[in-house]
């Protein structure tokens, strides 16, 4: 209980820190004598706007795919970000000349901007559910998006009019205060993505949790700016920009984790995790390929759950996939890392042994029966087991299935036949 405190002091007591060295290092650049080119800034916003753009696309892609009201709302707040950059960036390459006056007058458009991308983090840091199929619950969705649209319009041209007031502290290290609500803007955004870390580790949010910081210190830097393309304005120019990189950085890296998710998903069974039956069959064909080339055998073990449905009935549906799920840890822990071990259908399993003939097979079969048999767990479960060998038992996936099919079929016939007798 004492450790929240504990920690929450820690952390005023680095955003203080951070900050006061923020503005320090900003305060001795604004001594420098240096001016940028009007071109670099120019190429600076237009390099942020396609960021966005990219962004916007990838978040778009996640949202499609996920229904995830978080990357909605951040594809809206970077692509009207992006426009207004790359609208900035585009006047100022045709206004070279007066790239000063022109910079100094659009400072509080680029501030504006900022303070959109601020609003549009607070509110995706706070949206964790995904967008609704109901209709009434997508309308409501959108309600909220419109509504909170509507607020953070409201807000920026507010603040867009109350930024074009006389400097409150000229001669003091921050000449306008106000401009700093942009900056109060990502703090809360930053601590607000920090905290999702607490409870779930996705890479998206870590990147925006420290997007975030770096637009806090862009905001500091540049409020200590006295004109543009001074030092302190190149530098918060570079960290807002780096900052939409790393965002985007963050997004591919969780998108390429949810589409390999995906593709897992597309090749295992939902109930076992083991390969389902199309990546079963990929399997098998490229074993064939493989051993015609090389002329070495593989195997393939065909395994029936023995009175699954009188299971079903006696037990239930659920104790009947606890049977299922129990064949399936043993079929991985008699696996090796070559094996795959595949659910066939219903009730049947398969397992695809490379370079293994038919002796080797039967003696992995031999322990799969003894581990369930072993098993204390209730109701006690058995296997019937069948096995093929390629190419003596067929040379195509079909056939070898087919093979091992009969092979488990005789098997069952054989094991009736002693229950019968005794």
């Amino acid at each position: 209980m004492q450790r929240a405190p504990a920690q929450n002091t820690r952390a005023a007591f680095a955003i203080v820190a951070g900050g006061a060295a923020i503005l320090g290092i900003a305060l001795r650049l604004r001594a420098l004598p240096f001016s940028a080119d009007p071109t670099l800034c120019a190429s600076i916003d237009t390099i942020g706007a396609f960021l966005a753009f990219t962004f916007t696309a990838n978040a778009l892609v996640r949202f499609r795919g996920t229904r995830d009201l978080m990357s909605l709302v951040l594809a809206i707040g970077f692509g009207v970000v992006g426009l207004m950059q790359l609208a900035l960036a585009l006047h100022l390459f045709h206004n070279l000349d007066s790239a000063l006056r022109l910079l100094d007058s659009l400072r509080p458009f680029w501030l504006q901007s900022n303070m959109l991308l601020a609003e549009a983090m607070l509110l995706a840091s706070a949206l964790e559910r995904p967008f609704s199929h109901s209709v009434d619950s997508a309308r409501k969705d959108l309600a909220l998006m419109a509504f909170a649209g509507t607020i953070a319009y409201a807000a920026g041209a507010l603040y867009l009019l109350f930024s074009r007031q006389p400097e409150i502290w000229p001669e003091g290290p921050i000449r306008q205060p106000l401009q700093l609500l942009p900056a109060f803007l990502y703090l809360l955004a930053a601590a607000a993505f920090r905290q999702r870390l607490k409870t779930a580790f996705a890479g998206l949010d870590q990147a925006l949790a420290l997007a975030a910081w770096m637009n806090v210190a862009a905001h500091l830097v540049l409020m200590v700016s006295p004109q543009p393309l001074d030092a302190p304005f190149t530098l918060a120019q570079i960290l807002r920009v780096s900052s939409y990189a790393i965002v985007l950085g963050g997004t591919l890296l969780d998108n390429s984790r949810l589409f390999m998710q995906v593709q897992h998903l597309a090749i295992s069974d939902p109930l076992t995790g083991l390969a389902n039956y199309r990546h079963l069959i990929d399997v098998l064909e490229s074993e064939i390929e493989r051993s015609g080339r090389t002329g070495r055998e593989f195997s393939v073990l065909l395994l029936d759950l023995d009175g699954l449905k009188s299971i079903n009935d006696r037990f239930g549906h659920l104790v009947g996939s606890r049977g299922l799920r129990r064949l399936a840890d043993v079929l991985r822990v008699h696996s090796r890392a070559v094996d795959t071990p595949a659910r066939y259908g219903g009730d049947e399993f398969a397992l695809v042994m490379p370079e293994t003939g038919a002796q080797a097979a039967r003696l992995v079969a031999g322990r799969i029966r003894e581990r369930l048999a072993s098993q204390t767990e209730q109701p006690k479960i058995t296997v019937s087991v069948g096995v093929a060998v390629y190419p003596a038992s067929g040379a195509t996936a079909e056939r070898l299935l087919m093979a091992a099919d009969e092979a488990l079929y005789a098997m069952k016939q054989e094991m009736h036949k002693r229950r019968s007798a005794g």
